[in-house]
């Protein structure tokens, strides 16, 4: 069903209202005739502090589709189909707005901000003033994705593109004590080569810190394989990741980067989880598995790198991932499985590594490290990063 547009909504330009009042009267038979490359339906999802929250379903020619959430810019579910012609929906989600606000849900699909990752001790350094951020994680040691300010529990606005949804969010100075007033753009794109483009744009009345990331959970072999470790079976390649960063025991980097070669790390070439994940190091204990930030080879910020390729041989989906920033998290999901957890959208509860991130950001903290490329977003630029999923089924 799609419901009432808020044709008066201030979301919607002129143009868009008229689709969507065409849409409503014509009960849905005319969209493809008014707008051929867009096939948007629009539902309720929830309330949010007395606001609506909204879910759209994108769908292309293949029958792959998205939902995308005004609540943290969300994907709450992708659809595509296996080598059976199966419709999979292979991202982890949930039914409603209040499961993601009320719930410790592991910012399942959000938008990621105003910094992904951790920054050690909650503060920072900008222009010679020294910031003190909420120290949400490690027992009031580390600041983490936005704590309880982050962007992926605001309710966002929203406008119809193209093949997608922009949406918009705009952060006020001062608030969750980073500076500036800072106006956020996330564009969803989904395309007909089965690729979803995910493209942040931000400017700043003030110089900021900004590193947005989307944290979708995967599992290729359906968001249903809600096990423990049903994740592990998945073939993962990482082939522009010589590198990564060694942590401290809270999970932050050191500083010092080393090679995977001889290391559980090493997935330049294609492997499976399961067999790398119990090794004996370090690093995995202090992860409680893979939590780790990889180094991009040959990163420059502009050029679109393959950096990791996923692969379920049980429904032949392969998720590549692309991005212009210069690391990413592969995390699979070792703290899901809390019993305080909603459930998932086919009525389970997601457990521990039942599925796995590729998160691409700046390098975890590093806005504190000398020899990182640092997050600033200055007054007057402009933050331009992307992301890119695609799929592909092998037969």
């Amino acid at each position: 069903m799609i419901l009432d547009c808020d044709l008066n909504s201030e979301h919607f330009s002129t143009a868009d209202k008229l689709f969507c009042l065409k849409e409503l009267i014509c009960n849905n038979r005319f969209i493809e005739k008014i707008k051929p490359s867009r096939k948007v339906i629009m539902k309720e999802f929830g309330t949010v502090k007395d606001e609506k929250v909204y879910l759209f379903t994108l769908t292309n020619k293949n029958g792959m589709s998205v939902d995308l959430s005004t609540l943290g810019a969300t994907i709450t579910a992708i659809r595509v189909q296996d080598k059976n012609g199966k419709t999979v929906d292979v991202a982890q989600g949930y039914t409603s707005a209040d499961c993601y606000t009320d719930y410790p849900v592991g910012h399942a699909g959000g938008t990621i901000g105003p910094c992904a990752n951790k920054i050690d001790y909650g503060t920072f350094e900008l222009n010679g003033q020294k910031y003190e951020l909420e120290k949400n994680k490690d027992n009031g040691r580390t600041h983490c994705h936005g704590a309880s300010e982050g962007f992926d529990i605001k309710n966002w606005q929203y406008n119809f593109v193209s093949n997608g949804m922009k949406f918009t969010y705009i952060k006020k100075d001062g608030e969750g004590n980073f500076p500036g007033n800072v106006t956020v753009d996330v564009t969803y794109i989904l395309t007909d080569n089965n690729e979803l483009k995910i493209i942040y744009e931000a400017k700043t009345d003030k110089d900021t810190v900004l590193n947005l990331t989307n944290h979708s959970y995967f599992n290729l072999d359906g968001e249903e394989n809600a096990e423990e470790n049903s994740v592990l079976n998945h073939i993962v390649q990482l082939p522009a990741s010589s590198q990564y960063t060694v942590n401290s025991e809270v999970a932050v980097p050191t500083g010092e980067l080393k090679k995977v070669e001889n290391t559980p790390f090493d997935f330049r070439t294609p492997a499976v989880i399961k067999d790398k994940i119990n090794i004996e190091d370090g690093q995995l204990k202090i992860g409680a598995g893979f939590d780790q930030n990889y180094c991009i080879d040959g990163y420059d910020g502009k050029n679109l790198i393959t950096v990791a390729k996923v692969l379920s041989e049980k429904t032949g989906i392969e998720l590549d991932v692309k991005t212009n920033l210069p690391g990413f998290q592969f995390y699979t999901a070792n703290h899901l499985g809390k019993t305080t957890q909603p459930l998932g959208k086919s009525g389970k509860r997601y457990q521990k590594r039942s599925s796995l991130c590729v998160e691409p950001q700046f390098y975890p903290n590093a806005i504190n490290m000398q020899d990182f490329e640092k997050p600033i977003l200055r007054k007057g630029e402009k933050y331009d990063r992307t992301i890119i999923y695609s799929f592909q089924t092998q037969k």
